[in-house]
């Protein structure tokens, strides 16, 4: 325990760090890096090794076009690229049919575009809202995400240890309980509350936010909260599903006491997105 606490209280630095640069092209550098990490961790959980090494290396440059990239004159090379892409995974199919094998290559392409989905994601929250029209907007955002994944993730964990008696998955996670579910979810909520709450206090003295917080946002948050509470368990269900069928039982050692991107960011992975839709087609028309 002593030691994840410590590898999370150096985490929360260093997320304090690259915040303080979101709006500088290091923030996106550190997310294509973490996305990167986190695509070699599913390269490797699906037994891949130094033979299939193209595998991985075509994800790289496809990754930081993706993740990069910000003028339409390049933007534009997203679907003839991606294209190229699904067309060199099944000539890989087709050469190496004796030694390549097709669920585990497929499970590895699939992950990896929900992990670049989700990591897209909080940079497209940054490129949606420029610092210079609604100031730390993106950043509320990002933590809101975190908050909600984080918070979700330690509420569970100790009402499940409290009070949990009813297994939620008993085949994929034998220690999450449906109680411990039920604390996520009013975690997940408490702690996006908070996180408002004090960006609330901040807008009164410094422009930390542009939007004028009302009760009708609240309910929104509190909805917002309930469904990436869900989204946080089906994302942490899913990754521990994919270390079930492969016989592992971390994706990396990155983390002391924590395991890898992937046994961080899980929960993380659907939340992401939907905190992006809803950013863009629901909370600036309230």
């Amino acid at each position: 325990m002593k030691t994840r606490v410590i590898t999370a209280v150096v985490g929360l630095a260093l997320l304090g760090v690259v915040l303080a640069f979101f709006d500088t092209a290091l923030f996106d550098l550190v997310l294509s890096a973490v996305c990167l990490i986190a695509i070699h961790e599913v390269f490797s959980a699906m037994g891949f090794g130094k033979k299939q090494w193209y595998l991985y290396a075509v994800a790289v440059p496809f990754t930081l076009l993706i993740m990069l990239t910000t003028s339409p004159a390049v933007r534009w090379l997203v679907l003839p690229v991606s294209f190229l892409v699904v067309l060199f995974f099944n000539i890989c199919q087709i050469a190496q049919v004796q030694t390549l094998d097709f669920g585990k290559m497929a499970g590895y392409v699939y992950f990896s575009g929900v992990i670049i989905f989700c990591f897209y994601s909080l940079i497209h929250l940054k490129r949606m809202l420029p610092f210079a029209n609604y100031r730390y907007d993106a950043v509320y955002f990002i933590l809101l995400t975190l908050c909600f994944a984080w918070g979700g993730d330690t509420a569970a964990y100790f009402a499940g240890r409290a009070f949990g008696k009813h297994k939620l998955a008993p085949i994929v996670s034998p220690h999450k309980t449906v109680e411990g579910a039920i604390g996520g979810v009013v975690g997940s909520i408490l702690a996006g509350m908070l996180l408002t709450a004090v960006y609330t206090m901040l807008s009164v003295s410094h422009p930390v936010i542009s939007i004028q917080m009302r009760p009708k946002h609240y309910l929104v948050l509190l909805l917002m909260g309930a469904i990436a509470s869900v989204l946080g368990i089906l994302g942490d269900l899913f990754a521990s599903a994919v270390k079930r069928q492969v016989g592992i039982k971390d994706y990396g050692t990155i983390f002391p006491g924590h395991g890898g991107i992937l046994d961080r960011f899980d929960s993380v992975m659907f939340i992401a997105p939907f905190v992006a839709i809803a950013v863009r087609y629901f909370f600036y028309v309230l």
